[in-house]
């Protein structure tokens, strides 16, 4: 069965794309020079505007400490994310019942819910049950909450991806369901679904910046509060250098989740076979010439 979804372009349809795309490009690099010049004219481009990074050492001393704690929130939210998520991805493959329902309606509920809410909740709502939480724990929390439903979800499908034979020889050695997940299904699961984990830190690390609601000094917040002591007509440098650190942070975790998909996928197709290679595994059919 073909797993081409339309035909390829002939000569004509590749000319009206590349039409396109030059037209596209025109219109992007009009409007990268209109607004240039419209922040010209406003002085927004001023060196002296930017050398604000050179003249105030505070500044960096902000942002360093603002990137080391996203990076501390979203560091720690991953590894509680991937706990739970080991714990609901298990407890929703469970052949019992009254263990799988209610994993299941935790996954539904916290994947329905705002991350946003889930922070409001970890940081107003518990306190009125007794539990008093920092900024961080309460952003942490919410993060682990939420990715944590996600994961689980990719969890199980990678759990589910793998051939059921190999759960099948396990139960007639005699293992436990607990081992077959610990020993067998899990290790594949994440080793299959690494690159996806990858994809979903990143998301998790941009996720931190909603931590200035509740006055956590994440990144973002650390440069609001930058241009409120600087003034206004410092927003543009301040908030241009924190989206440039934000895509370079995300930008390398997104490398290493295209590194991950390669290996897997060479490490999936196997090594190459040489002529006149007749290893274990050659059926006649395979070495008739």
């Amino acid at each position: 069965m073909s797993l081409v979804l339309a035909d390829p372009p002939g000569p004509r349809g590749r000319r009206r794309i590349l039409l396109a795309s030059l037209v596209a490009a025109a219109l992007l690099i009009a409007l990268v020079v209109l607004a240039m010049l419209r922040l010209s004219d406003k002085g927004q481009l001023d060196p002296e505007l930017w050398q604000v990074f050179a003249d105030e050492p505070e500044l960096r001393t902000l942002l360093w400490e603002g990137l080391l704690d996203t990076l501390r929130a979203a560091a720690t939210g991953m590894v509680l994310a991937v706990v739970l998520g080991t714990a609901l991805a298990f407890a929703r493959l469970s052949r019992r019942q009254f263990v799988r329902g209610p994993a299941t309606a935790v996954v539904e509920v916290l994947r329905g819910l705002p991350l946003l809410m889930l922070i409001f909740f970890a940081y107003l709502g518990l306190p009125e049950l007794g539990v008093n939480l920092t900024a961080f724990w309460a952003l942490v929390i919410g993060l682990t909450a939420y990715n944590g439903a996600v994961l689980s979800e990719i969890f199980r499908a990678g759990i589910l991806s793998i051939d059921r034979g190999q759960t099948e020889a396990a139960e007639a050695l005699g293992l436990r369901s607990t081992q077959i997940f610990t020993l067998i299904q899990f290790p594949q699961a994440v080793r299959r679904m690494s690159p996806t984990l990858v994809s979903q830190l990143v998301t998790l690390l941009k996720d931190t910046s909603l931590g200035f609601v509740i006055g956590y000094t994440e990144l973002l917040r650390q440069g609001r509060s930058a241009v409120e002591f600087l003034g206004g007509r410092y927003a543009l440098p301040i908030y241009t250098t924190l989206a440039v650190i934000y895509i370079i942070v995300n930008g390398t975790l997104s490398l290493i989740a295209r590194w991950l998909e390669r290996r897997q996928s060479a490490r999936a197709d196997g090594p190459a076979r040489t002529p006149g290679d007749t290893s274990v595994g050659d059926t006649p059919a395979e070495l008739a010439p």
